[in-house]
């Protein structure tokens, strides 16, 4: 048994959980997965982590219940939410809600490793914003409407204004998962 922190992390993207988990445990953490609210109860009934990682979006439901449920199990717990739909909003209500730190998507373990040590926040933080390229900016709402639409393609590419057939292109070279 390894005796570095504990971490759980609470994914919706079996892929992307796994890989995460592959990462961290190279790094010596002990770590959990939960894939939605009623996993991560059950984790958290056999103990309480170190540090967690929480999706903003699990499927259709928000992580934000998440991050409200570890902080009231531990409130020094490190919590940080990944997301691709990042917005100010969203921001703020996780951190109000527990979340020592905000990443958005693409993360990698470095970042969240980072995150987790800047818990106390950086004065010091440039004000500028991240520059975001305009195929990372189109594939959010992409997904930000496909969610929206209920995954439904015509009705995702009747609100973005592009033809059925160049959205279900771009979701070919790029599947939602």
């Amino acid at each position: 048994m390894v005796d570095g922190p504990s971490l759980i992390i609470v994914e919706d993207d079996a892929t992307f959980a796994r890989t995460l988990q592959r990462s961290f445990e190279r790094r010596g953490y002990r770590v959990r997965v939960a894939s939605g609210p009623a996993e991560l109860d059950a984790l958290l009934a056999e103990e309480t982590p170190d540090r967690a990682v929480v999706d903003l979006k699990l499927g259709t439901a928000s992580g934000l219940p998440c991050v409200a449920t570890l902080h009231a199990r531990d409130p020094a717990m490190l919590i940080v939410v990944l997301t691709g739909y990042a917005s100010i909003g969203t921001a703020v209500e996780a951190i109000k809600l527990g979340a020592s730190h905000y990443l958005a998507k693409p993360s990698n373990t470095d970042d969240i490793e980072a995150a987790f040590g800047k818990a106390m926040g950086d004065p010091q933080v440039p004000v500028t914003g991240r520059a975001t390229s305009l195929k990372t900016h189109e594939w959010e709402m992409i997904n930000e409407t496909l969610a929206a639409t209920g995954f439904n393609i015509s009705e995702t590419a009747r609100r973005l204004g592009m033809h059925r057939r160049t959205l279900a292109r771009k979701l070919e070279k790029r599947p939602v998962k």
